[in-house]
């Protein structure tokens, strides 16, 4: 006669429940939608610049978005001195992937709304977020070659990981470095339509989720960017065709919008709002007949970069949002 093997016993719950220590469960995906306010920031104070405004509300809003980005990236800080591990536990899954590359592009956005009020700090940040970000980069492509192949699927992340440089390009011209800013327009080119071609074959075989379908907003980040920092560094050409990839692509899937939001509000929204952001950016630096498309959608940014970023911050307290998207903890 053969023995069933014993259940695995599972030890009781806790009574009262235990409470995780401070900021060890720090969900990297606050990050996003702190990056989309930021870049609402940087879109507002283009745009008042462009219409002649007092800048006063969008200094006033720069104050207070790096203030908040500055507070989460202390909250990730302590996590991460609790136990260095939890960085390459939130690599794995890609809320905590795209929020860790949020969280140093946030760094490289926070820097540039700093430029004007104190180089030397905003100098030091852009350096940091750069370094941090490198790191990051260094540290997902080593855990996704040692992941099987099924688990190294191309996927709009990627965009934030090894692009995301991309974001340092303006605030390095406005310190006074366009040989950094220059070398990060000419270095990313590549990554990103490589990403952009392998994604797309990967959609004519196989529709994403509709869990996963937000992340799509991601490809548009590029575009936009690349666009943005195409029109300061003075290339027309370039910035017109960026800015009108980018275009077609927003169009694309605002057409699709109901397609792609079909799984209903999830923290994965917050992909949504970087690219709004930059797209409005993009288009109010290349101005003439973009000037009031990129009001507009700065407009249409006012509304809907902080109504998402609230319903997925207001998650953080309580661990609700560190369930929900598997957060490590430390």
């Amino acid at each position: 006669m053969t023995l069933e093997p014993r259940p695995k016993r599972y030890p009781p719950p806790e009574f009262p429940p235990r409470r995780a220590k401070l900021f060890a469960k720090t969900p990297p995906a606050v990050f996003p939608s702190i990056l989309g306010l930021l870049g609402l920031v940087a879109a507002l104070r283009l745009g008042l610049g462009r219409m002649g405004w007092d800048m006063g509300p969008a200094d006033l809003a720069a104050g207070l978005v790096v203030a908040l980005w500055a507070f989460a990236a202390v909250a990730y800080a302590g996590k991460i001195a609790r136990r260095p591990g939890v960085v390459m536990e939130d690599l794995r899954v890609l809320p905590g992937r795209s929020g860790l590359a949020a969280l140093t592009m946030g760094g490289m956005a926070g820097a540039g709304l700093m430029t004007s009020y104190s180089p030397s700090v905003a100098s030091v940040l852009l350096v940091l977020s750069l370094a941090c970000h490198a790191v990051l980069a260094l540290a997902l492509v080593r855990l996704l070659r040692s992941l099987p192949p099924e688990s190294r699927a191309v996927n709009p992340t990627l965009h934030l990981s090894l692009v995301g440089f991309i974001v340092a390009a303006g605030p390095a011209l406005a310190l006074g470095w366009p040989l950094l800013a220059e070398a990060l327009f000419w270095a990313v080119i590549p990554v990103a339509v490589a990403i952009w071609g392998l994604s797309l074959k990967q959609f004519a075989g196989a529709v994403p989720p509709a869990p996963l379908r937000p992340l799509l907003a991601i490809h548009l980040a590029p575009a936009a960017l690349l666009a943005l920092v195409a029109g300061l560094l003075g290339k027309p050409v370039l910035a017109a065709l960026f800015l009108g990839l980018g275009t077609v692509y927003g169009l694309l899937l605002l057409t699709g919008g109901r397609w792609v939001t079909q799984s209903g509000l999830t923290p994965l929204w917050g992909a949504f709002t970087f690219p709004l952001a930059a797209l409005a950016s993009a288009m109010l630096v290349a101005g003439g007949g973009w000037l009031w498309p990129g009001l507009a959608l700065t407009a249409a940014g006012l509304v809907v970069i902080p109504a998402i970023a609230w319903w997925v911050l207001k998650r953080w307290p309580g661990g609700r949002l560190a369930a929900v998207t598997n957060a490590a903890e430390a």
